[in-house]
C-alpha cells in the first residue's frame, strides 16, 4: 500500500507578490497600482502572509504603512525571487516566434507621438504584432512584460534610458483665432485650455516667459491632451503646447504658435528599455526608428 502523506505548504504566490510589491514602494495603494487590483486586496494577502508567518510584517498608522525588522530582512530575498521569476516569465515569452512586442506610453504620447513613428517600425516587421498600452505611470520594466516605455521624466543617465527632447512649452492657437485677435492685447478674452495632468503649464510659461496670465484657471479642463490640442484646433482657445506632440499639427497649420518664448518643463520625452539580458534582439533597432 503507497503512503502519500500530507506535505507542508507554503503560503500562497499572490501575498507573496503582494508583499513583495508593497514593501518595495512602502505602499499599498502603489503595490496595488502595479499589480492592477485594489489596496484592499494587497491589505488582505499580507495579512493573509502575516497569519502564515505568524507575526506582523507591517506597522499600519495613520500616515500609511512601515516594514516591521522582520519584514526588512525578507525584502531582499523576495525581490531577487520575484525578478528572477519575471526573467524567466519573459524568457518563456519570448520563445514564442514573433511575440507581440509591447510599448507602454503615457496617452498623449501614445495618441499625439507615437502613430506616426508606430507606422515606420510595421514597415521593417511586418511580422510583429506592435501593442501600446496607455498609462499615466510608468510601469516597471523588470517585472511586466513590456519591452519599452515612453514617457515625461528628468533623465537619469542610465544606459537603459534614451532620451529624445526637452519637453519645452509654448502657447498655441488655430489661426482663425490669431487673426481675429490680432491688435488685441495679449491673451485678454481669450480662452485657456488646460490639460488636467499639466495643471502648472501656464503658471509656469508666465513665469519663466514674464507675461503676466490672468484668470488662466478659468478655462475648460480636459483628462486627455489629445482632447485639448483638438479643441484648440477647432479655435475654442489657447492651449500651452508640449511642442514635441503638435509637431504635426504645427507643420500642418492646424495650430499657430500664439507668442514666441517657449520654457522648459524640465522634463524630457524619454524611452525606456529593460537592461541588457532582458532585451529583445529588435528593441535597439525599434529605439532607433523612433528616436528619428
Amino acid at each position: 500500500m503507497s503512503v502519500a502523506p500530507k506535505r507542508p505548504k507554503g503560503p500562497p504566490l499572490n501575498a507573496m507578490r503582494a508583499f513583495e510589491a508593497a514593501a518595495r514602494h512602502i505602499s499599498f495603494v502603489a503595490a496595488a497600482e502595479e499589480l492592477n487590483v485594489t489596496a484592499g486586496a494587497i491589505s488582505q494577502h499580507i495579512k493573509t502572509l502575516e497569519g502564515w508567518a505568524g507575526m506582523p510584517l507591517f506597522r499600519r498608522n495613520a500616515q500609511g504603512v512601515e516594514l516591521t525588522r522582520e519584514g526588512q530582512a525578507l525584502l531582499a530575498d523576495f525581490t531577487k525571487a520575484f525578478d528572477a521569476l519575471a526573467d524567466a516569465t519573459r524568457a518563456l515569452r519570448d520563445l514564442k516566434p514573433n511575440a507581440d512586442f509591447q510599448i507602454a506610453a503615457l496617452p498623449s504620447i501614445a495618441q499625439l507621438w507615437l502613430p506616426k513613428r508606430l507606422g515606420k517600425i510595421r514597415e521593417c516587421y511586418p511580422q510583429i504584432n506592435f501593442s501600446v498600452t496607455a498609462m499615466e505611470t510608468p510601469p516597471s520594466l523588470s517585472r511586466e512584460l513590456f519591452d519599452l516605455s515612453i514617457f515625461f521624466s528628468v533623465p537619469d543617465g542610465s544606459p537603459n534610458q534614451i532620451c529624445i527632447c526637452q519637453d519645452k512649452i509654448i502657447p498655441v492657437c488655430a489661426p482663425s483665432l490669431l487673426n481675429r485677435k490680432q491688435g488685441d492685447q495679449g491673451f485678454e478674452g481669450i480662452s485657456f485650455l488646460r490639460d488636467q495632468t499639466w495643471a502648472n503649464d501656464w503658471p509656469m510659461w508666465s513665469q519663466n516667459s514674464g507675461v503676466q496670465i490672468r484668470n488662466s484657471e478659468n478655462g475648460p479642463q480636459f483628462s486627455l491632451y489629445s482632447l485639448a490640442v483638438e479643441e484648440a484646433k477647432a479655435g475654442a482657445g489657447v492651449l500651452m503646447g508640449h511642442l514635441c506632440l503638435i509637431e504635426d499639427a504645427l507643420t500642418a497649420g492646424a495650430l499657430t504658435v500664439m507668442h514666441d518664448v517657449s520654457c522648459s518643463t524640465g522634463n524630457s520625452l524619454v524611452i525606456q528599455v529593460p537592461r541588457m539580458p532582458r532585451q529583445r534582439s529588435e528593441t535597439k533597432r525599434i529605439v532607433q526608428l523612433l528616436a528619428n
